[in-house]
């Protein structure tokens, strides 16, 4: 008899052999804690460090290293999310760490970096579609504003690019990670994880404009669908760190990149733009998945009944 491989999607990797209807609270609950005290931590040992160097209080009174090592700080303190959450896979559900990243229970570097430039695309067509049509419509889009000068605009985006992927994947493995599986493992189908998820993800921005956070949730949604059917966070991911980096360096060219707004904040002309973009996005990510025969469920071999194996009769007498 063949060996039986139930096909497991993404979202339901949680429910492993040891689950039990505690573990996603527990878990979730020890990725809270665990980060707060990674954040305490460093914002505690960077503060430390500064004093010590005689540097001046920053804008919340806090010592500090300047405005870009502040950026940099916060960016990393997101970061901080990985380890706790990476942990309570491991620790309170008692599975593979790995399956937060893809059904292959690795972050599938190939294919991550096949949706990069896709992800690229995606975000410059919204950037200049979203600026043309805030300027079709009377805003200031602030295109004639003095540039910062190449000394600024390089520092600042070399430590985009040191700090953004790291801010970006923890956003990911917490939302469409940890919280996508963790509900995952208490419903059957995808959407309801999916829906929670994005909520939370949109919430976590702040509620800025109407527009701003309904083009959060949308994100949010967009990029669970394609966790969910690619089998992994590297599309997810990717859409989310040229996001980030691309927008966060045009910033640094103008000067802007400590203005403290955030996507929630999204006028409603980027929004607009923002729909069939991702809606494009999704689909060519979904085209690329199926040529490419990325992998979209685990296959988990279920244990069958050793096959009878008739033995020869053996004679007890002596043969003639």
């Amino acid at each position: 008899m063949p060996t039986i491989a139930p096909l497991i999607p993404y979202h339901r990797l949680g429910r492993t052999v040891a689950h039990r209807w505690w573990r996603p609270a527990a878990g979730t609950a020890l990725v809270l804690a665990g980060t707060i005290v990674l954040i305490l931590l460093g914002v505690g040992l960077a503060s430390v460090a500064a004093a010590l160097a005689g540097r001046p209080e920053n804008a919340d009174g806090m010592p500090s290293f300047g405005p870009l090592a502040d950026l940099a700080l916060d960016f990393l303190l997101i970061a901080a999310l990985l380890p706790p959450i990476f942990a309570a896979a491991r620790w309170v559900q008692r599975r593979p760490a790995g399956t937060l990243s893809s059904v292959t229970g690795r972050l599938r570097l190939p294919w991550l970096l096949t949706c990069l430039p896709v992800a690229a695309v995606a975000v410059a067509v919204l950037l200049g579609g979203g600026v043309a049509l805030a300027a079709a419509t009377g805003e200031d889009v602030g295109l004639g504003d003095d540039l910062a000068g190449w000394g600024p605009f390089l520092a600042g985006s070399l430590v985009l690019v040191a700090v953004v992927p790291l801010q970006a994947a923890a956003e990911e493995y917490l939302t469409r990670g940890w919280l996508l599986q963790a509900v995952g493992s208490l419903c059957r189908g995808p959407w309801v994880p999916i829906a929670v998820q994005a909520v939370v993800f949109a919430a976590l921005h702040g509620w800025g404009t109407p527009w701003g956070f309904a083009d959060l949730i949308l994100f949010g949604v967009v990029a669970g669908w394609l966790t969910v059917r690619t089998g992994g966070l590297e599309a997810a991911i990717a859409l989310h760190v040229m996001n980030n980096l691309i927008s966060g360096v045009l910033s640094a060219a103008y000067g802007s990149l400590y203005v403290e707004e955030t996507a929630a904040d999204m006028p409603w002309q980027l929004a607009v733009i923002d729909v069939p973009v991702l809606l494009a996005y999704a689909a060519v990510i979904v085209l690329l998945a199926r040529r490419r025969r990325v992998a979209t469920s685990y296959a988990h071999p279920v244990a069958v009944p050793a096959p009878v194996v008739e033995r020869p009769l053996v004679s007890l007498g002596r043969e003639s």
